[in-house]
């Protein structure tokens, strides 16, 4: 039976049985010692020739992993004690001075952004104790500056998805109308940053004078990231303005993939035309990545209706499928990289931050039936055309479901093969590599024997080179680049979508080994830290707790952990921060107050 057939809707609360720990030893050593034989009825001999999880549903029965959700929850109430005992009223607790830090416009960033964390946790008198300090924040009142200068402007982007979101999302849990009430008031302020030709926009707005900051240059993760907010509060406060800014945004969008007939979006924009701005720089990590992302949680949000948008996350992950992702010579490290300029010369950089792109692909394998039935490729410029041609001969679900696997098992690989047990920021992956559609065609050609191309990295391997080493090479297959660890979220995003999609018992153990180093290394007495250097040991932690530690990381550890799914896939859609927003369809009364576009622009 081929993969896309056989995967069934997520597996609700699947739990370990009593004997946990024998049963992830079986299912574990299963999982790295399966080579598939033989040609199978499927496309992918890996997936259709193996055992998979979600065809045989786990015991609900899960003590041990009851006490690792706990262990969680402690974690989240230490890092925040420590906030609000040395920080309150600032932004972020600095955990090795004890003192507060004001980088997100001063107004208790820390407590907004984990709001719904603390509602998943049932930390009931943590929120409450909350909600009195919410109610009285003053969002004209700026009390840091992002840009060094004497004036003040908050961040459209970190504004948006850490309090908008946060409020949005701590307003559904909670059904707290004063949460509404304070998004409502802080998306009308920041409003006048879309008066741009095309409605995307600018980098920051002063609140209190509405004055703009950031002049006609935009990047593509910041001009693309508000359309899951803006779409949610209008559904939910019935404000055709609110609508009409998220709205056109994506309208914007779709016109500029029509017009460029297909592909992705490059990374820098002009915004006095609305375009793309210089030579092409294509890529899922910095300046790029929430950008893909809302362009299937858009989708996904609005009940499947917007076509749009689909279009263009199909359009999108079609050239990285076949452009930016390649699979290593030595340890068959599959991984998504960047390109630039007219060549598109591959960096061979691999992010962190584009560790949350496997979870985005399995989160769409499991939640829509992918096809390229909705695209017309004779519209297409060549090199979409191209893309077309390769990808139309697998099953696309398939595919982005085989991509995810490699992909987090890389991520994953990377916090594994550290002394620390963390991640890297920035590894550069070996020049040789050859690019993964390359390697699936001859796979294809050669009757689709043997693993996929991609999968077959599975085993750490402890990481020894010296700091200064610049060369990628075996047996890593990369070289450490960027050393430090900011105590982020993306790896472990896509290790909860990979537990949640297949029940694979694999990737909770893969996340309790990355919660294990992170109290190891970065705990203070009074929060985390990050990391200087993953490298080496003992850590060297730096005088910094990042409020998306709280919003993101620590949260999808605990839902990776507990047993029950408060947040189905199906249901909810994260932001960017990981404010869940729930799922919904516009009425017909909806429809017409909104003017909601029946169809869109498209290729």
């Amino acid at each position: 039976m081929a993969f896309c057939q056989s995967l069934l809707p997520r597996v609700k609360s699947a739990r370990y049985i009593t004997a946990a720990v024998i049963a992830v030893f079986v299912v574990s050593t299963l999982y790295y010692i399966q080579i598939p034989a033989g040609h199978p009825t499927g496309r992918f001999s890996s997936w259709n020739n193996s055992p998979r999880p979600w065809q045989h549903p786990i015991s609900p029965s899960s003590p041990l992993w009851d006490t690792r959700a706990a262990q969680v929850k402690h974690a989240y109430i230490h890092a925040y004690q420590g906030y609000l005992k040395y920080a309150e009223g600032f932004d972020e607790l600095r955990p090795l001075s004890n003192t507060g830090v004001n980088n997100f416009n001063g107004w208790n960033v820390t407590m907004y952004d984990s709001l719904d964390t603390m509602l998943l946790m049932d930390l009931h008198e943590e929120f409450s104790a909350a909600l009195p300090i919410v109610r009285e924040g003053n969002f004209t009142q700026l009390k840091s500056s992002r840009n060094g200068g004497t004036a003040l402007f908050a961040p459209f982007f970190e504004t948006v998805i850490r309090y908008l979101g946060g409020l949005l999302a701590a307003h559904a849990l909670s059904g707290e109308e004063m949460l509404l009430h304070k998004a409502d008031e802080l998306a009308t302020l920041l409003e006048p940053a879309f008066n741009t030709v095309k409605g995307f926009p600018v980098f920051g707005i002063d609140t209190r004078s509405s004055a703009l900051s950031g002049g006609v240059s935009g990047i593509l993760a910041e001009i693309a990231t508000c359309q899951l907010e803006w779409t949610s509060l209008a559904h939910t406060t019935g404000s055709k303005k609110h609508f009409a800014h998220g709205n056109q945004v994506i309208q914007s969008l779709a016109e500029v993939m029509s017009e460029r007939q297909g592909g992705m979006f490059p990374t820098r924009w002009n915004l006095k035309s609305g375009t793309p701005a210089g030579p092409d720089s294509l890529s899922v990590g910095a300046a790029a990545d929430s950008a893909h992302e809302y362009l299937l949680k858009q989708y996904l949000l609005t009940g499947q209706r917007d076509i749009a948008n689909l279009e263009m996350y199909l359009l999108s992950t079609n050239e990285i499928l076949t452009r930016l992702m390649y699979v290593t010579p030595n340890r068959q490290m599959l991984y998504v990289t960047d390109t630039n300029g007219p060549k598109r010369s591959a960096s061979h950089a691999f992010e962190h931050l584009s560790c949350f792109f496997p979870g985005l692909l399995a989160l769409g394998a499991h939640t829509l039936p992918l096809n390229l039935s909705i695209i017309d490729v004779s519209r297409l410029n060549p090199e979409a055309q191209r893309a077309y041609r390769l990808l139309e001969n697998y099953d696309l679900r398939e595919l982005h479901m085989a991509a995810a696997e490699g992909l987090a098992t890389s991520c994953w690989l990377l916090y594994a093969d550290m002394p620390t047990g963390l991640g890297p920021e920035v590894a550069v992956m070996e020049p040789k590599s050859k690019p993964w559609i390359d390697a699936l065609e001859e796979w294809r050609m050669g009757g689709m024997e043997g693993p996929l191309p991609g999968l077959g990295a599975r085993t750490p391997i402890p990481y020894t080179k010296p700091d200064m080493s610049q060369a990628a090479s075996a047996p890593w297959d990369y070289v450490v680049r960027r050393a430090d660890y900011f105590l982020r979220p993306e790896t472990l995003e896509s290790i909860y979508i990979m537990w949640r999609v297949t029940g694979n018992p694999v990737w909770r153990e893969r996340g309790w080994e990355i919660f294990q180093a992170l109290e190891k290394n970065t705990k203070t007495p009074s929060g985390y830290a990050s990391l200087k250097n993953v490298m080496r040991m003992p850590a060297m932690q730096q005088d910094e707790q990042p409020s998306y530690f709280l919003a993101e990381t620590l949260k999808y550890l605990y839902l990776l952990f507990i047993n029950d799914d408060p947040v189905p896939l199906d249901q909810w859609v994260f932001n960017t921060e990981a404010h869940p927003l729930p799922v919904f369809q516009w009425s017909g009364w909806e429809k017409y107050k909104f003017d909601v576009p029946s169809s869109r622009t498209r290729i």
